[in-house]
C-alpha cells in the first residue's frame, strides 16, 4: 500500500474560477484524497466537482469563513495522519507527490514542511519569524529548520499538532501565527529542497475578478494591516506591536489625505483601508471586513 494513502489535501475556495481549481486538482495523484472546502453555499459547485473528481469530498461552509476557520474545518473532516494545505492557484510538478512520500513515514520528526517556489530569487516559500535571514543549511533529509512556511502549500504530520488555526485571522499571518505556536510547543518546522510548487498568486478566489479591482485591494490591505497589529499584538502584547505598527499609523494616515487631494480614488481607498484595518486591531475589534457584494 502506498503511504500516500494516509495523505489527504485540503484546499479552500472561494468562488474560485474553475480553470485554476482544475489545473490545482489534476497536479495532484487520482490515489490521493481531496477535501475542497468551499467557503459558500454553493451546491452547483459540489455537484459539478464532485461529478468530475472521484476523489475529492466538497465541503460548504455556507459563509466565507476564510482560511484559517476553513482549514480547520478541513482538517476536523480528515481522517488522515498527513494533511496538505493548498491554495487552489499552486500547481504541482510530476514529481512532487513522489518525493513527498519520503517524509511520509515514522522515521522523520516533523510536524510541518514546506516546499520550495520554483523561482525563490524574488520570494522566499519561507522565513524567519524576526525577520532575520536564515542561514541554516539543508541537513541528510534535505531539510531545514525555519520560523515559518508559506501556507499556500505546507504538509502537516497531525500526531505532532495538538492545535489549530487561529481563526481570529481571516487572511495573512494565519500560517505564520500556526508555525510559532507549534514551535512553542516544542514542534519542528522545515522547509524541504526536495519539494518544489508553481504558486501563481492572488488567483485562488473571486475576488481577483477584474470588475473587483478596487474592493479586493481594500479587502487584502485592510486585512494586512488588522492581522499583523493582532499577530504582533498575540506575541508579544499590546505596546510591542503599537511600537512597531506607528509608523504604518502615520502613513497611511497622511498617504489617504494626499491622494484625496489628487483624486486618485484607487490610491485613497486603499490607504483608508489600511487605516481602517490598523484601527480596528489596536482597538481590538474583530477582523470583520468583506467584500460586501460577494456575501
Amino acid at each position: 500500500m502506498s503511504n500516500l494513502n494516509d495523505l489527504t489535501v485540503i484546499i479552500v475556495t472561494f468562488k474560485t474560477k474553475e480553470e485554476i481549481l482544475f489545473n490545482c486538482i489534476n497536479s495532484i495523484k487520482k490515489e490521493i484524497k481531496i477535501i475542497n472546502v468551499e467557503n459558500s453555499n454553493d451546491t452547483s459547485h459540489k455537484e459539478k466537482i464532485e461529478n468530475k473528481y472521484e476523489n475529492v469530498k466538497v465541503i460548504l461552509s455556507g459563509k466565507n469563513l476564510g482560511y484559517g476557520a476553513a482549514n480547520n474545518l478541513g482538517l476536523k473532516n480528515a481522517k488522515t495522519r498527513y494533511v496538505l494545505i493548498s491554495n487552489p492557484d499552486v500547481e504541482y510538478s510530476k514529481d512532487f507527490f513522489d518525493e513527498l512520500k519520503f517524509y511520509l513515514n515514522n522515521n522523520i520528526n516533523f510536524s510541518v514542511i514546506g516546499p520550495l517556489y520554483k523561482d525563490e530569487s524574488t520570494h522566499l516559500s519561507y522565513g524567519n519569524l524576526d525577520g532575520s535571514i536564515n542561514k541554516n543549511e539543508f541537513n541528510n533529509l534535505f531539510l531545514k529548520e525555519v520560523g515559518y512556511v508559506v501556507g499556500c502549500s505546507m504538509l502537516l504530520d497531525t500526531k505532532n499538532i495538538n492545535i489549530n488555526f487561529d481563526e481570529n485571522f481571516f487572511l495573512y499571518f494565519e500560517e505564520a501565527d500556526l508555525c510559532k505556536r507549534i514551535s512553542i510547543n516544542g514542534g519542528k518546522v522545515f522547509c524541504s529542497s526536495k519539494l518544489f510548487i508553481n504558486h501563481l498568486g492572488y488567483k485562488g478566489s473571486i475576488s481577483t475578478d477584474p470588475k473587483y479591482e478596487i474592493e479586493s485591494e481594500m479587502i487584502r490591505s485592510w486585512h494586512w494591516m488588522w492581522s499583523t497589529f493582532y499577530y504582533h499584538k498575540k506575541h508579544s502584547g499590546y505596546l510591542k506591536a503599537f511600537s512597531l505598527m506607528y509608523g504604518k499609523l502615520v502613513r497611511a494616515f497622511v498617504k489617504m489625505i494626499i491622494f484625496s487631494l489628487f483624486y486618485n480614488k484607487k490610491k485613497q481607498k486603499m490607504y483608508y483601508a489600511r487605516l481602517s484595518g490598523l484601527f480596528s486591531s489596536m482597538l481590538g475589534k474583530k477582523s470583520s471586513y468583506r467584500i460586501k457584494s460577494l456575501e
